[in-house]
């Protein structure tokens, strides 16, 4: 039973689950506002403009009906009023609003990725052209100005060109060091025997 718990524990303070519980909370709240702007600011909108022009009062109107079913008085006799609940037909208004609420979902994803994508590329830009507090040492150990911008790229390239040095060197001796280790093997030094009776031959 332990071992139950500890594995739940690990399990839900794991950064993946607790990202997604995020992910999770911040999606039914930026949904919760893509459909106040949708409900109360673009639908009143484009009612007043389809009011203008097919005459209906709302998206919540338009219909295609293929089948009209009507509401029945107490008499039995049909009515005027459409019955929607027995009614086949094609809610356009629904459908209208599904469609703006992906485009303005899309829309807005769209711009907060761009943001987040403009902000990591600045952040980049700028760590690439900042100075280290060590950099900043060492250009005031060498006696160079930071205002001096030449020399400092100048200090800055011959620091780059010896780190370069450096790592090629230790990459040779690392080379040299697994050659030796392998000459001085159990397989390098049969290697060698077989050369040696070779040549006596």
């Amino acid at each position: 039973m332990k071992n139950f718990f500890a594995e739940f524990k690990k399990f839900i303070t794991r950064g993946n689950v607790i990202d997604m519980a995020v992910g999770v909370t911040v999606g039914s709240a930026f949904t919760a506002i893509v459909n106040g702007l949708t409900n109360y600011i673009l639908k009143p909108i484009i009612n007043w403009v389809l009011a203008l022009i097919l005459g209906a009062d709302s998206l919540s109107e338009l219909f295609t009906f293929l089948k009209k079913s009507y509401v029945l008085d107490e008499a039995g006799n049909a009515t005027a009023e459409i019955d929607l609940a027995t009614s086949i037909y094609i809610d356009w208004g629904a459908f209208i609003n599904a469609v703006l609420n992906f485009f303005i979902i899309a829309f807005v994803l769209f711009s907060i990725v761009k943001i987040i994508n403009n902000l990591r590329e600045g952040a980049v830009k700028a760590s690439k052209g900042k100075l280290t507090k060590e950099e900043k040492k060492e250009l005031k150990a060498a006696g160079i100005k930071l205002s001096d911008k030449e020399a400092v790229k100048a200090f800055l390239e011959e620091k780059a060109a010896k780190e370069a040095e450096a790592k090629a060197a230790e990459e040779a001796a690392a080379a040299e060091a697994a050659r030796v280790a392998a000459e001085n093997s159990t397989e390098g030094l049969l290697k060698q025997i077989l050369a040696t009776l070779k040549e006596d031959k």
